[in-house]
């Protein structure tokens, strides 16, 4: 199963409430990675679990043709709402992926892949994400490590503070419950917005990641026709440690 049941409660606020993610620099390591790793610079890119389309938009601007796909129509609407010439949108399932040729380039951002929770599922999507991939195309994407579900998510809890475009507050609060012995973690959100009159209109949404270890990972992505090329801390090529919070991995499929 997935580990979303919605973003119903934050899908409006969603974008407001990571506006400190730096997706220009996220973007201009995915293109040192195009350079680097791939045979050939791709013209058709793949933004796997899209959500509102930010990475999607910023490539697109870039001059890729990007297909975007999420599971979340909640999501795609604010994706189709903020525009992106030539951009195709697809609502589907990452583990139930089709599309309708190669693709040279995948990415995957914002551990999307940690929603991932049953056996077998993380393989199932690297299989199909290598199906329809050119040979050589690159597979890119971020998880969250070991470390940061053990440390970081683990029972805490946080508070994220935010202003609308028109000047309402914006809160939410966020609760983790983190089961070392299973690997999933259940994250308990409710979302605070102030309306015109002053008051807040309450939402609440569960959420539930799964930690894979990075030899879970390497093996997926081997057993599934992928050559992992590298992984990485960082944007600028840094090296994993044991306090690494976010993997970046970049694999090539081998045909």
């Amino acid at each position: 199963m997935s580990g979303c049941e919605g973003y119903s409660a934050i899908v409006g606020v969603y974008d407001k409430l990571n506006k400190d993610i730096d997706y220009s620099a996220w973007a201009s390591f995915l293109e040192e990675c195009f350079g680097r790793f791939g045979a050939v610079k791709p013209e058709i890119v793949l933004d796997l679990a899209c959500g509102t389309g930010r990475m999607t938009r910023e490539l697109a601007a870039r001059g890729y043709d990007m297909i975007g796909v999420d599971g979340s129509a909640d999501m795609l609407g604010e994706a189709y709402s903020a525009g992106g010439e030539g951009i195709l949108y697809l609502l589907q399932d990452m583990r139930e992926l089709e599309l309708y040729g190669t693709v040279g380039a995948t990415v995957c951002c914002l551990d999307s892949l940690n929603y991932l929770l049953g056996d077998g599922e993380l393989s199932k999507v690297a299989s199909l994400v290598h199906n329809y991939s050119d040979p050589d195309g690159l597979f890119i994407f971020d998880m969250n490590s070991e470390y940061k579900f053990e440390n970081i998510y683990a029972d805490n809890a946080y508070v994220l503070e935010d202003e609308g475009d028109d000047g309402a507050a914006i809160y939410c609060g966020w609760q983790n419950f983190y089961d070392k012995e299973t690997g999933l973690c259940d994250f308990y959100l409710s979302v605070f917005t102030e309306d015109e009159g002053g008051a807040y209109i309450r939402a609440d949404e569960h959420q539930r990641e799964r930690c894979y270890t990075l030899e879970e990972v390497k093996k997926t992505l081997t057993d599934s026709g992928f050559e992992l090329v590298g992984v990485y801390s960082g944007f600028g090529f840094e090296n994993i440690d044991d306090n690494t919070e976010r993997w970046y991995f970049v694999a090539k499929a081998k045909k």
